[in-house]
């Protein structure tokens, strides 16, 4: 390194964010994260004793992936070298993989390769990494804000401890913002900031459990708040929800929250919370989240869990589907609210959906049963004199628009097979006590039945489809 360059980069240090400035250097610094890190669990024992392997940090955004990684390689002495799977390919893998082999050769300094996002490397970018992990050229530490499970190649993964990094607390955020503005060297002390603890409560809150977030809004309070004539900066609510705007909110449309929100979303309406529905509803939007996609799933859950319980459940959901389209936002989340509280207070039954399901299991496993002669098509020429559709009975001129006739294929009609039971909630319990007066169980009852309508024998009519 030539002197310039080590003035740039002693420029670049001074002037670098507060965020990267307050990095942690040690362990006892790092805040957070105590159910991998805390004293006297496996990370930090491994860490300390440098025996780490090849490790894959997964979780949101801000909360300490690659700090924690900075802080392994000074602890175990190892040459840091840091990618980014987006913007770096297998030429910057092999050139990163030739220095550490040379460091490792003459100086016997080993590599941690941190490789940021790893999700974004594609397989074969993952697959020219594994020789040299395994081997034990470079130490990998993964990072990724997706399920390393879907993400990442299981060869990777199968030579890799994971860790998942949780959303930091508001006590952890809380020693941060302390730290910052108490630290003269790295952070905001000599800017004389001063900030009650109901404003570093909110700033904590608000930053959403990301400690990045949360420095680059405490940075910008402090630097566009003037002094007071006694030289302090004073930092109250108002400045910090001028300098952070918005409440952040991890919502990513394509990532593991999009499923665990939208998870827990329909899981309120099937379990009759409309307040938690509302609440996950609440979250989508706020992160974006298309709200046809939700409507999709309202229709869905309505069909599903509701059921015949409440019909009208899927009227409410369809309409309020077709609304949205029509309306758009901001105003279709008043529709979509409806609709989910709805459904969410709905009596339940999804006698429909297991319905469907038995009789496509049935089909999957079972040899087709023919069409009963008097059901087949008997609309064109010819047809009568094959026999198809003689002997149909036309349920309309019959009492009460029913008569017992055979509907399904002889096998399964001999076995009286069925695919819908009805449950006892809602409108549903109306569906079960009518068909219990109509479905024979046995051939007895069918008998029975047959004798209880008046009528049967003298308005019996033939009728061809």
């Amino acid at each position: 390194m030539d002197l310039f360059q080590y003035q740039e980069d002693i420029l670049k240090e001074k002037e670098a964010p507060l965020a990267y400035r307050m990095a942690p250097k040690t362990l006892d610094e790092f805040f957070g994260q105590e159910h991998i890190i805390g004293r006297g669990k496996l990370l930090r024992r491994a860490i300390e004793a440098d025996k780490m392997g090849s490790l894959i940090f997964y979780g949101p955004p801000g909360t300490g992936k690659t700090a924690l990684a900075r802080i392994i390689s000074q602890t175990t002495k190892s040459y840091f070298e840091k990618l980014n799977a987006v913007t770096s390919g297998v030429a910057d893998l092999r050139e990163v993989i030739k220095n550490a082999k040379e460091r490792l050769g003459m100086y016997g300094t080993k590599t941690i390769l941190f490789i940021d996002e790893i999700h974004r490397f594609n397989k074969s970018q993952q697959d020219a990494i594994l020789p040299y992990v395994e081997d034990g050229t470079v130490t990998l530490i993964g990072a990724t804000t997706e399920n390393p499970f879907f993400e990442v190649n299981s060869a990777l993964i199968s030579r890799s401890r994971i860790f998942e990094f949780k959303p930091l607390t508001i006590e952890d955020l809380r020693n941060i913002i302390k730290r910052a503005l108490t630290d003269k060297e790295n952070g905001l002390k000599i800017y004389s900031p001063v900030m009650d603890e109901v404003t570093m409560n909110y700033l904590a809150d608000l930053s959403g459990g990301d400690a990045r977030n949360l420095l680059n809004a405490l940075e910008l309070a402090v630097m566009t708040t003037p002094p007071d004539e006694f030289g302090r900066r004073i930092i109250n609510i108002d400045t910090v929800e001028e300098s952070i705007q918005k409440r952040t909110i991890k919502y990513d449309k394509k990532g593991d929250t999009h499923y665990d929100v939208i998870s827990a979303f329909i899981k309120s309406m099937r379990g009759s919370d409309p307040d938690a529905a509302v609440y996950w509803l609440g979250r989508m939007i706020y992160g974006g989240e298309d709200p046809k996609f939700i409507a999709r799933r309202i229709v869905i859950c309505a069909a599903e869990d509701v059921g015949l319980a409440d019909p009208m459940a899927l009227v409410v959901a369809n309409s309020a589907a077709q609304a949205v389209q029509f309306i758009g936002m901001p105003e279709g989340r008043i529709i979509l609210s409806e609709a989910a509280i709805y459904v969410a207070s709905a009596e339940k039954s999804n006698a429909s959906y297991m319905a469907i399901n038995k009789a496509m299991s049935y089909i999957e496993s079972n040899p087709l049963g023919e069409v009963p002669i008097h059901l087949k098509d008997a609309s064109y020429k010819g047809s009568s004199k094959l026999g198809r559709g003689i002997g149909y009975q036309y349920p309309h001129d019959y009492p009460n628009a029913y008569v017992d006739q055979q509907y399904l294929p002889d096998v399964l009609y001999e076995v009286n097979q069925r695919f819908y039971e009805p449950k006892v909630y809602g409108k549903e319990k109306e569906i079960q006590n009518r068909l219990r007066r109509l479905r024979p169980s046995d051939e007895r009852e069918r008998t029975e039945r047959d004798t209880s309508f008046e009528g049967n024998s003298s308005t019996k009519k033939e009728h061809a489809d």
